[in-house]
């Protein structure tokens, strides 16, 4: 990578450990400057299957995303070319009609669980960081999640985090910990990593 090119960064780790958090911090430092592709948006529609039948999928395994198109987006953006992104409403468990407009920036920020289970798309990354945060954590909040932001029952998101959330975990994303460059407990919660990170990023921008 070049000074002059766009900077992408890969953002893993578990349900819950702090992603979002630690991507919010460095949009809030930057603006502008840098954009996020969420793999949460590029979930199969599955507007075949009633809402019924959509609540029961497994959405924890790298074949509940359309991988493939989130690849060809980001390569896109590479490329200085706005893209429209699709978005995900997580209370009917499919995509939404509307998409998000994004125009191309000097540093895109790829996050999500899954987003170093693709070969392909590990190969566009320039710097990978996986969140590590330990699991009672995560559940926690993704109970506090699900059940006030997606409006899901208490039930539900413990019979999910049971029987698909967990052994998915242990099966993809843990092993995908591996591919990282930069491993960082707590997320955004741990400002020393924020902070390395972020001069990482000025740095780039500054060559820009």
């Amino acid at each position: 990578m070049t000074a002059t090119e766009t900077m992408i960064i890969g953002l893993a780790g578990g349900t819950g450990s702090g992603k979002t958090t630690l991507s919010a911090g460095i949009v809030k430092r930057f603006g502008a400057d840098v954009c996020v592709l969420y793999h949460d948006n590029y979930y199969l529609p599955h507007s075949e299957l009633t809402l019924e039948q959509r609540s029961s999928l497994n959405y924890d395994h790298p074949d509940a995303f359309e991988t493939a198109l989130m690849i060809g987006q980001l390569r896109q953006l590479r490329l200085g070319r706005a893209i429209d992104c699709p978005s995900y409403d997580f209370k009917q468990h499919t995509r939404s009609a509307e998409t998000i407009h994004i125009e191309p920036c000097p540093v895109i920020i790829v996050e999500g669980i899954m987003v170093f289970e693709n070969a392909d798309l590990r190969e566009l990354m320039d710097i990978k960081i996986f969140v590590d945060t330990a699991a009672d954590v995560r559940i926690i909040r993704r109970i506090l999640r699900d059940v006030k932001e997606r409006g899901r029952s208490l039930d539900s998101v413990i019979n999910q985090y049971i029987t698909t959330v967990k052994p998915m975990h242990e099966q993809f994303v843990e092993p995908s910990k591996k591919y990282a460059d930069i491993i960082i407990p707590e997320g955004g919660h741990n400002m020393v990593a924020q902070e390395i990170i972020l001069g990482r990023i000025a740095d780039h921008l500054s060559h820009y």
